[in-house]
């Protein structure tokens, strides 16, 4: 601690602190108009101005010293100050009852609280740019702060905007010029959450944020120009705009709650009025996986929850169409039903699948439900599709079948390596973690890829393997360390076992055999073997690009070996990442919607354990493993399984090989679909149960960080629909089952006496923007990485787990391309969501198949050509698109469509034999043209950021605002 004086008042202060942190933790005022906490100074308004030490300084720059005095309001302050608004109110036009931004506009808040009443504004000769169909730009009403420039640039790493400060006057511009729309904003909004003015705002906040804000555009500027010319001294219209601020409270409710697209977790408030209408979504720095930072999706993304097509009432099937219901007799249709199945073929002929974007307590009841109510293991979530491969290699090697730290563990090792992930449009807000690690402190990126995505062409190095290789490249990168005396011999004696088994097992991959099978130059794998030898920290993220596959056990066990070998657990800045694709994905496993575990990952064998929920439950549980849900269509082709309750599921359209999906659906006895929408699947259900989304519901999610945050209730459910744990509760009373559960937070209590990594879990340490990583001690004491002092085995020690080769599908001469497929950054699945943002439409229309110039050329194809994607299972028509993003004997397909252009339509039955995950990634296909195109216009609009170049630069250059001849100097520096 050090001593130091404000307005002659003597404090404490921490060492470290700039003068504006001070003060602010003091409760200390002072204007900042260019400063943000997450975006740090800026030093582009100087208005936060202080005497220290008798110079005048910027506080958001200054460091405090100890003995140093500072005065806030001093004469030659209050005259610095008042230059510099001068310089910033010429910029803006104050007309705060009529601006949408006055709810918690930062401008204002500094005029009103300074008695600022006057000003000399001159409109900049540049027109509104409201091209983008999200958000708009207002170049007379920029204060060229920088703000937006900061968090595009250096915080999500997007670099779109810049200042370009050689014009007269200086604008903000995107992609050197460019209409927004045209240029490389990928409308993460990040940059409209940060303006502190009206200069960037929602489209769909303008004309509602206040009571007059509404009126005319013509009848706003007429009423703004005459209020101004009849009085030089505006503080009577300020008094009225904060009378105005204060009663908008009452018109706007901010409520906060958690993303339900991706794993990434961000948290955000929503602000509604009317109820329903959603104005904007805002992300807070203290959102603790995203700060400020949003994507496409879930800044812009959240009109699904108003949409037309939601069901909104139970539905019955009679002959071949539906019938509204009333609850009391859905409810008692499913337990009758599921109650005579369970009696003529056992429990296991019923088949259970929770949902990824239900909460954890609504996981947790549906398999609850089927081991205590049903009697069986058949219960199972979307993480089978996904991410089970990753949970199966973490299991084997560390214990815990998730991230080993945080988001930013991942971004500040010194060598990030990223493979089989497309981590800029799939997980974006922890892409631009990664991107400003590596932009700005010149981390080490290596990226192993079928596709020269984002990341790729970031990365030092980009290399991409032969499909169905990466485990022939890991363990020929392991075995070269080894060969090299590189390997962390400490952590290996200390932390490990099963060392010698491991590195005989890796003697095959030499690198004469590992670049003859994968295709990977040997140089480029010396190079990553070294990089890895040389880092204090490696971090290691994967996703579907390496689950997919047949052998995505294998893989992620392979990964997890390589990270044990050099030491890279259990500290900081390291460490194993399988990113989660689903927004709850990681806690429907964690509280145990899982075919082969209990909640909490705890072994179906353990008799201490199921004597343990058996009492909890007052049932005896089935003891043997469950059918996964990938298993299911099986099952129910050879008469196994007779009913399916399925919970937020669209599987006709995720499992592979739809046609099959759908032949097995027509011979089930008995389906329930509960969701929100008439999707695929619930076509073919007996009884629709209509759920509530995310926004209508309170409970928790974990993100991939095994990050625990609370969804608070941002709207009441929509028509007849209730919240999944509401239903699940209403079919088990209705088949003899006392469950009384009157609040998430009840169940979550349940949770946390039963899983021991849930322990220390309650809704008050997740109160507003609070969160908890497990595994939560008693006490609340949480774990932001994992291992620190051991792993969750008898002896505490990790395991080296050899690995074994599986050959992927092969081409042939009828089948002679690979299908890749994956996701693009603007939707979601199967659109269900993202497809009711007309927004989002606009921007990416259809799904197409992109191909490499060459492979184009030689197959005769050009962009627009309409073509038959043939496999082994069925085929589909789609537009081509010819780029550089694919190279060599490989097409890629997005999975964006919920219709024709399926994907799944296309994908074989193959499987992970240890995960049951199918090999998505790995389909052989061929390629036909149908027809020509004429006026050859993409399927992928000209106005997709995608065609545009970023025009990266490092903060807002303000140092070229200093040398304008224009620039007032108001500080001693």
């Amino acid at each position: 601690m050090i001593t130091l004086k404000v307005n002659g008042v003597e404090y404490k202060a921490q060492e470290g602190q700039t003068i504006l942190q001070f003060l602010q933790s003091h409760g200390i005022y002072i204007p900042h108009v260019c400063y943000n906490s997450y975006l740090g100074p800026i030093r582009t308004c100087d208005t936060c101005v202080v005497e220290y030490n008798g110079k005048i300084v910027r506080a958001c720059e200054t460091k405090i010293q100890e003995n140093a005095i500072i005065n806030t309001e001093s004469e030659r302050v209050k005259e610095a100050r008042e230059k510099a608004f001068n310089v910033i109110l010429r910029n803006h036009d104050l007309y705060c009852t009529l601006c949408d931004n006055n709810v918690d506009c930062e401008l204002h808040e500094a005029v009103s609280k300074l008695g600022i009443y006057s000003q000399k504004f001159l409109p900049k000769p540049y027109d509104v740019d409201d091209s983008n169909p999200f958000y708009v730009y207002d170049p007379k009403q920029c204060i060229l702060c920088g703000r937006c420039v900061e968090a595009c640039q250096d915080i999500v790493v997007n670099e779109v905007i810049k200042i370009d400060w050689s014009l007269n006057p200086p604008r903000v511009v995107w992609s050197n010029g460019k209409p927004i729309d045209y240029s490389s904003c990928v409308s993460c909004g990040t940059c409209v959450t940060v303006c502190p003015v009206n200069a960037l705002m929602e489209k769909t906040l303008l004309g509602k944020a206040g009571y007059f804000t509404g009126i005319n555009p013509e009848v706003k500027e007429k009423l703004i120009e005459a209020a101004k010319a009849g009085e030089k001294n505006f503080a009577p219209f300020m008094l009225i705009s904060d009378i105005d601020k204060t009663l908008r409270k009452s018109l706007i409710k901010k409520t906060k709650t958690v993303c339900p697209f991706c794993g990434v977790g961000c948290s955000y408030e929503i602000w509604t009025r009317n109820e329903r209408e959603i104005l904007k979504v805002e992300p807070k720095p203290e959102s603790p996986a995203n700060g400020i930072a949003t994507c496409i999706k879930g800044k812009f993304g959240q009109n699904y929850v108003n949409s037309k097509d939601r069901i909104t009432k139970p539905l019955i099937k009679e002959g071949d169409h539906f019938r509204e219901a009333t609850w009391e007799e859905a409810i008692k249709l499913v337990a009758s039903k599921l109650t005579q199945i369970k009696e003529k073929y056992g429990p296991d002929s019923i088949g259970i699948i929770a949902s990824c974007t239900s909460t954890n307590e609504e996981a947790y009841l549906a398999q609850k439900f089927a081991r205590q109510v049903i009697g069986t293991n058949n219960i199972d979530n979307c993480a089978r599709y996904c991410q089970s491969p990753a949970t199966t290699g973490l299991i084997r090697t560390v214990g815990y079948g998730a991230d080993s730290g945080s988001a930013e563990d991942l971004a500040c090792a010194d060598l990030v390596i990223l493979i089989g992930t497309n981590t800029a449009e799939a997980h974006p807000v922890i892409a631009g973690k990664i991107k400003r690690w590596h932009k700005l402190y010149n981390k080490k990126l290596v990226v192993i890829d079928v596709r020269k995505h984002e990341m790729a062409e970031r990365a030092d190095l980009f290399i991409t393997p032969n499909v169905g290789t990466d485990i022939i490249l890991i363990n020929g990168i392991a075995k070269f360390i080894i060969d090299n005396n590189w390997e962390d011999k400490n952590f290996i004696r200390d932390r490990t076992v099963g060392f010698d088994d491991y590195k005989k097992s890796l003697e095959p991959f030499t690198l004469d055999y590992v670049e003859k099978v994968t295709g990977v130059d040997k140089e480029k794998i010396i190079t990553i073997a070294k990089w890895i030898h040389e880092s204090k920290g490696v971090s290691i993220a994967w996703a579907m690009g390496i689950t997919q596959h047949q052998d995505g056990s294998e893989t992620s066990t392979a990964i997890s070996n390589l990270l044990l070998l050099t030491g890279n657990y259990g500290k900081p800045c390291c460490g194993a990442f399988p990113l989660r694709g689903h927004a709850n994905v990681q806690g429907a496993g964690d509280v145990g919607a899982l075919y082969n575990f209990l909640p909490g990952y705890q072994s179906l064998s353990d008799e201490k354990v199921r004597k343990k929920f058996e009492e909890a439950w007052n049932c005896e549980l089935p003891k043997k493993p469950g059918i996964s849900s990938t298993d299911m269509v099986d099952a129910i082709l050879d008469g196994r399984i007779h009913a399916m309750y399925i919970m937020g599921e669209d599987k006709v359209l995720a499992d592979a090989d739809q046609t099959k999906t759908r032949d097995a659906f027509t011979k089930l006895d008995f389906l329930v679909v509960q969701d929100m929408f008439m999707t695929e699947t619930a076509k073919y259900a007996d009884v629709i149960l209509p759920a509530s989304a995310p926004l209508e519901k309170e409970g928790t999610y974990v993100n991939t960080e095994r990050r625990i945050q609370r969804l608070y209730k941002v709207m009441e459910p929509l028509g007849e629909s209730k919240s999944d744990w509401e239903i699940i509760q209403m079919i088990a009373r209705a088949m003899g089952y006392n469950w009384n559960y009157s609040h998430p937070s009840e169940i979550m209590k349940e949770i946390s006496s039963l899983a021991p990594i849930f322990e220390g879990v309650t809704y008050d340490r997740l109160e507003g923007f609070k969160s908890l990583q497990w595994p939560v001690k008693k006490d609340g004491t949480d774990s932001p990485y994992l291992y620190k002092d051991s792993f969750p085995f008898p002896d505490g020690k990790a395991r080296f787990y050899p690995t074994k080769v599986i050959e992927p599908q092969n081409l042939d001469e009828n089948y002679d391309l690979y299908l890749i497929n994956g996701r693009m950054l603007e939707h979601f699945h199967w659109m269900r969501m993202t497809g009711k943002t007309e927004g989002i439409k606009y921007k990416v229309p259809q799904t197409f198949l992109e191909m490499s110039p060459e492979l184009a050329e030689k197959k005769g194809l050009k962009t627009g050509d309409e073509v038959i994607i043939e496999s082994r299972s069925g085929r589909i028509k789609t537009k081509v698109l010819v780029s550089n993003r694919v190279s060599g004997n490989k097409v890629f397909l997005s999975i964006h469509d919920d219709k024709d252009m399926n994907i799944n339509w296309l994908t074989l039955d193959n499987k992970d034999p240890t995960a049951r995950t199918p090999a998505y990634k790995e389909t052989p296909v061929r390629v036909e043209k149908i027809e020509s195109c004429t006026t050859c216009e993409p399927p992928l609009p000209r106005w997709n950021p995608r065609y545009a170049e970023r025009t990266p630069q490092i903060g807002v250059k303000v140092e070229d605002k200093w040398k304008r001849k224009d620039y007032m100097k108001v500080i001693d520096q």
